[in-house]
């Protein structure tokens, strides 16, 4: 199963910018756990975390395949990535736009990790059996 960090734990960062690309190709499921977290935070700013996919780890879809909503406070803050309908995605990294406002200092920072995670089948069969019995 995989499990790893796009973005390690406690990485500072002060200007948009891309993970390094990580490739999926080997993953058993095609449906992620995306999860921000967010350990330092300044008044006054946001930050807007999206997936991206390409086919080679090169060239890179136009638009993100998932996106968290701008974010302003310390946390955590999951995201369910369904691949399935992205048969050719092979490689996925991160992307960060950042934003501030206010006075003070213009320039944003912060704390954050991304983290990647595999969602077993059996969970997901799990989840879906668990919200049918809710309807």
């Amino acid at each position: 199963m995989l499990d790893t960090f796009l973005v390690p734990a406690n990485t500072v960062v002060t200007a948009k910018g891309d993970s390094e690309p990580l490739d999926i190709s080997e993953a058993a499921n095609r449906v992620f756990l995306l999860t921000l977290s967010i350990s330092s935070v300044v008044e006054q700013e946001a930050i807007e975390v999206s997936l991206f996919t390409s086919a080679d780890g090169t060239t890179w879809d136009a638009k993100p395949v998932a996106s968290l909503p701008q974010k302003f406070y310390l946390g955590e803050y999951p995201l369910l990535v369904d691949l399935l309908l992205a048969p050719n995605a092979k490689f996925v990294r991160g992307h960060w736009e950042l934003g501030r406002w206010g006075r003070g200092p213009t320039t944003p920072k912060f704390e954050i990790a991304l983290r990647l995670r595999e969602v077993s089948k059996e969970a997901l069969q799990e989840a879906q059996a668990e919200a049918n019995t809710r309807r």
